[in-house]
């Protein structure tokens, strides 16, 4: 396709087969380096506006922690076991590595869990005796 574009604006030397040849040559521009690029600034974007506190993130320098507190465009960050804390910009986080939802999500299925099995292992002689219809009339 491209060298019937190129014959045509060669051809004759007419203006409409050059213009034709621009704004291909536009269209696959933007095609391939604009709306990609595009696609993942709003990604970027919406990942740092949904930053919250407990977030495990790492910064575009490398320095990985957890964020302690958000303010306006600035955020700060916890990354060492002596609590060492450092201030960044928004805009210096590279990725979010573990979202704070997703922690808390996990504390509470594996409290379930050890709940349903603290269930499981009491006696099968206590339930079935609270359910017996004697003991419903007697309480």
């Amino acid at each position: 396709m491209l060298n019937f574009l190129l014959d045509t604006a060669q051809a004759g030397g007419n203006l409409t087969g050059t213009i034709i040849m621009i704004v291909v040559l536009f269209l696959v521009f933007w095609l391939f380096m604009i709306r990609p690029q595009k696609k993942q600034e709003q990604k970027d974007n919406e990942m740092r506006n949904a930053l919250a506190v407990g977030d495990e993130v790492t910064t575009i320098g490398g320095i990985i922690g957890k964020v302690v507190s958000i303010k306006g465009e600035t955020f700060v960050l916890e990354t060492t076991r002596d609590k060492t804390k450092i201030r960044f910009l928004k805009g210096a986080i590279r990725s979010v590595d573990v979202k704070a939802a997703d922690i808390a999500a996990a504390v509470i299925a594996e409290e379930q869990a050890k709940a349903e099995e603290a269930n499981a292992d009491a006696p099968a002689d206590v339930a079935e005796a609270a359910e017996t219809p004697e003991n419903a009339e007697n309480n």
